[in-house]
């Protein structure tokens, strides 16, 4: 288990999260490994075989602590949070907005711009920082392309097609993101593309494990400003998905989660052997791999960045919720259009 911030990460088999006193007391085999405060904690999130006690979950509930609970691959499972509450105006506003084709348009327009900006920053970085002439070529190719595709973006009608440019985006950046890996262990961490359900290769597992971590995040900014996150624009509204917190994560993927899963690699923080394979082809983080990530990932949300729109420093794991603050704003009509989040 890790407390990070102000999260806690139940990450080991069979462990026991119950309520004492006003503190939540975590025993494994009935031996004490952790007590903290409840009023120290924002969310709690629980890996695979963790149980919690109906006195926990009702505490947690009471205090609009959520819990989150994953499976052992970190896929979401379910969701635990109290009364829901927010700004029932901004809610309306949000439903409202929704529902207009024109709203629509612009913000998930202005969404993927952000996605396939930063993505464009990833890939110009490795450009100028590789010694490999091929890669080089390839990298620079790539990157005239996402220049194109963000420019095809202004002339999109509907949201449909914003999202047929985003797709084709994506497919070309995760066409060339092999090179951003060390020559030398490229063949551990090489792609076909982007696999989700199940991942089919390392890279994609971690890219996963990762994109899991920073939707809970994204989820808690929305909540936190009171956006519902079931509510999106971009992505269609289903049953049981964040539709609101997929749109949020979009414009940070590259920026935050790809770059933090190719430091990690290219480090040698995490190797061919902190993976296993499963029966049919699907790949997955050992147990004490994905401890190494959920630190790695903590640590650089604590790293501080110049926010472009803000023109101050602040810590990378607040920029969802900043992010989330300019977007209820643009909901509301309080700015002209939802700015996302650009790393020059």
């Amino acid at each position: 288990m890790q407390q990070i911030l102000n999260t806690l990460y139940v990450m080991t088999p069979n462990s026991y999260l119950h309520l004492e006193g006003e503190t939540l007391r975590l025993d494994v085999e009935k031996e004490k490994k952790l007590q903290v405060p409840i009023h120290h904690l924002g969310s709690v999130v629980c890996f695979g075989d963790v149980m919690v006690s109906p006195a926990a979950m009702s505490k947690c509930a009471e205090t609009g602590k959520s819990i989150v609970f994953l499976d052992r691959n970190g896929r979401f499972k379910a969701r635990l949070e109290g009364a829901v509450s927010g700004n029932i105006l901004l809610r309306l506003a949000q439903y409202r907005s929704a529902d207009k084709e024109n709203v629509a348009l612009d913000i998930s327009r202005s969404i993927v711009a952000g996605k396939i900006k930063n993505s464009r920053q990833v890939l110009m970085r490795a450009a100028r920082e590789t010694s490999q002439p091929d890669d080089e070529i390839l990298l620079d190719k790539n990157v005239a392309w996402l220049l194109r595709a963000v420019t095809e973006l202004k002339s999109c009608t509907n949201i449909e097609q914003v999202r047929g440019i985003e797709g084709e985006a994506a497919k070309n950046y995760f066409s060339c993101i092999d090179l951003l890996v060390r020559p030398d262990i490229r063949h551990h961490f090489r792609m076909n593309g982007r696999t989700k359900h199940p991942p089919m290769d390392r890279f994609n597992a971690l890219l996963s494990f990762i994109y899991t971590l920073l939707t809970n995040d994204c989820r808690s900014g929305l909540e936190s400003v009171g956006l519902d996150p079931q509510l999106g624009f971009l992505h269609v509204a289903r049953p049981g998905r964040a539709s609101l917190a997929l749109d949020l994560v979009e414009e940070f993927r590259a920026f935050i989660a790809d770059r933090l899963a190719l430091s990690l690699v290219n480090r040698g923080q995490l190797k061919e052997d902190d993976f296993v394979e499963r029966p049919g082809g699907s790949v997955y983080l050992k147990d004490e791999s994905r401890k190494t990530v959920i630190v790695a990932y903590q640590n650089r949300k604590q790293e501080e960045i110049t926010h472009p729109l803000l023109d101050r420093k602040v810590p990378i794991g607040l920029l969802p919720h900043l992010q989330a603050r300019l977007l209820a704003k643009a909901i509301r009509g309080d700015i002209e259009g939802y700015v996302p989040f650009l790393n020059k």
